[in-house]
């Protein structure tokens, strides 16, 4: 079982930065892929980012350019860092965490609310 607790959430004026940070119950990072996904209020949940087992790193292309994932395996933790933010990237974000076989875990939730 893997546990992932997400935190770094909060208001912010646009073009404003946050930092999100998900950290795992273990050294997970060499078997599973990290991602985040987002929920915006009334829409469905949506895939934002994704870095493989190997470092690969894919984004969806509204934030490309903006968001950067990244992880410390000293840490265990994975990392969004997000620039330039937007009132449309208000949404709540969860890490996930999926293996080859198929097992999927997701964080929480942290709340990112981007107004003046």
């Amino acid at each position: 079982q893997v546990q992932l607790v997400d935190s770094g959430g909060g208001l912010v004026q646009p073009g404003g930065s946050l930092r999100l940070s998900c950290a795992a119950s273990g050294n997970i990072f060499s078997t599973y892929a990290m991602a985040w996904y987002r929920q915006a209020p009334g829409k469905q949940r949506e895939w934002v980012t994704t870095l493989t087992t190997g470092g690969t790193t894919t984004y969806t292309d509204s934030v490309k350019g903006r968001f950067t994932i990244s992880r410390d395996n000293a840490k265990n933790t994975v990392y969004l860092q997000m620039n330039n933010l937007k009132p449309e990237d208000t949404a709540i974000y969860y890490c996930n965490a999926r293996n080859l076989f198929g097992a999927i875990f997701w964080g929480q939730g942290t709340q990112v609310t981007v107004s003046s």
